[in-house]
């Protein structure tokens, strides 16, 4: 088998300038020296080799398998399992995440013949979501390190779990965040210092998940930190930063964004009831550059600007009439609720985009799908929304499938 490495190197270099090397293949005589076209000889021993290899080899004596520790937690419900297979199979293959967490939360695992599958999408995804691999890694258990340490590619859920401070020094991006997590909990100063000592050296996505993190116990005295996040080089970061200012009451940044929205977006009362008036942004002469400048405004407003400005309530103010402006303003909307995880602002413009005016553009359409994705599951309970118009569009049917898929996959895991 050594003189596959020779035929491919004579091959490169050209028989012409080099001899065919004899081919030696355990258990026949050994080749005998070819004659006619070297470079037809060349052929004919890779084709022999290349069979050989792959006609394998007499058995070794096999070790056995290390033994998988026990798991004590309970299974999921069949139906949860079966909902996992539709999951792995490609519907709704993103809700996987949120799927996996529940489980984890509950302190369930799912069923072992799934693993591998969980263990080779997570693989796959890499990187790029990084958070899809620990859930398979915490939700799998003891059966997931298991499979790993029997395969390589799956070594990211062998890795072992890293406690206390050396977590965040030796630890992976996952296992830091977890880490910085615990610590936010019980010690926020320390959190924070230990973000502030470690911003300069981390890179965007490290940055990012610094944001991430504070975002779920966001308090006052993050704003020093967030405020000087906005002149970060990365726009990711700057994006994430303002986004939680925005969701931080009485920030600086809140107040000041606040004041121009409202000087932007006024209510006016007339014979037909309110409806709202738009003034965007100047932006010279060119009316794209206004519009963005508008959905950026509206997208980073705290939402109960909205609310108590004009004394109504987030279902009343995505309900008032804005002409032309309507589809920038669900857009701009649906992004703020999103980014504050504001639950009544999700209800109410999932509630308007099924009985108010068609969506008419590809953002209100993905608004809608980033909305059904976010909102409180309970959302997808019978009767929990209203009834769609009849002349609905596939968007809105979409919407609620995705919503009513959530609720019963989560129902099923209680």
């Amino acid at each position: 088998m050594n003189s596959w490495h020779d035929l491919v190197t004579a091959s490169l270099i050209g028989t012409e300038r080099s001899a065919v090397p004899a081919v030696g293949i355990p258990g026949l005589p050994p080749a005998a020296d070819g004659t006619g076209d070297p470079a037809a000889v060349l052929l004919d021993r890779a084709a022999l080799l290349t069979a050989a290899r792959r006609a394998g080899r007499h058995p070794d004596r096999a070790e056995p398998l290390p033994v998988c520790e026990p798991d004590p937690r309970p299974a999921v419900s069949p139906a949860a399992g079966r909902r996992l297979a539709r999951m792995l199979s490609g519907e709704y293959p993103d809700l996987l995440t949120e799927w996996l967490a529940a489980v984890a939360a509950r302190g369930r695992q799912p069923p072992p013949q799934y693993l591998p599958a969980l263990l080779e999408r997570a693989r796959r995804t890499g990187p790029a979501d990084s958070g899809l691999a620990r859930l398979v890694a915490e939700a799998g258990g003891p059966r997931a390190r298991w499979l790993a340490g029997l395969n390589p590619d799956w070594e990211f859920a062998a890795v072992p779990a890293l406690a206390g401070p050396d977590a965040w020094r030796l630890g992976t991006t996952a296992q830091r965040r977890r880490y910085l997590a615990s610590l936010l909990a019980s010690d926020p100063d320390a959190a924070r210092d230990l973000i502030r000592g470690g911003w300069d050296a981390a890179g965007p996505a490290e940055r990012v998940m610094f944001l991430s993190v504070l975002a779920d116990g966001l308090s006052p005295a993050d704003e020093p930190l967030l405020e000087a996040a906005l002149g970060d080089r990365a726009e990711d970061v700057r994006s994430r930063a303002a986004n939680l200012l925005a969701s931080l009451p009485g920030s600086a940044l809140g107040r000041r964004v606040a004041e121009r929205a409202l000087r932007c977006v006024r209510i006016e009362h007339g014979a037909r009831g309110p409806c709202l008036l738009i003034t965007p942004p100047d932006a010279g002469r060119n009316q794209p550059d206004r519009a963005r400048l508008m959905l950026e405004l509206v997208a980073r407003t705290p939402l109960p600007t909205w609310a108590d400005g004009f004394g109504l309530t987030a279902k009343q103010v995505v309900a008032v009439p804005s002409g032309d402006w309507a589809p920038l303003l669900f857009t701009g909307w649906s992004r703020a609720a999103v980014a504050q995880r504001d639950q009544a602002w999700t209800a109410a413009l999932i509630g308007q985009a099924l009985t108010g005016r068609p969506l008419r553009t590809a953002a209100e359409t993905e608004a809608l799908r980033q909305l059904a994705r976010r909102a409180d599951p309970a959302l997808g309970a019978p009767g929990a929304l209203p009834e769609p118009r009849p002349d609905a569009p596939p968007a809105i049917s979409a919407a609620r499938s995705v919503l009513r898929f959530r609720y019963d996959m989560l129902k099923e895991l209680d």
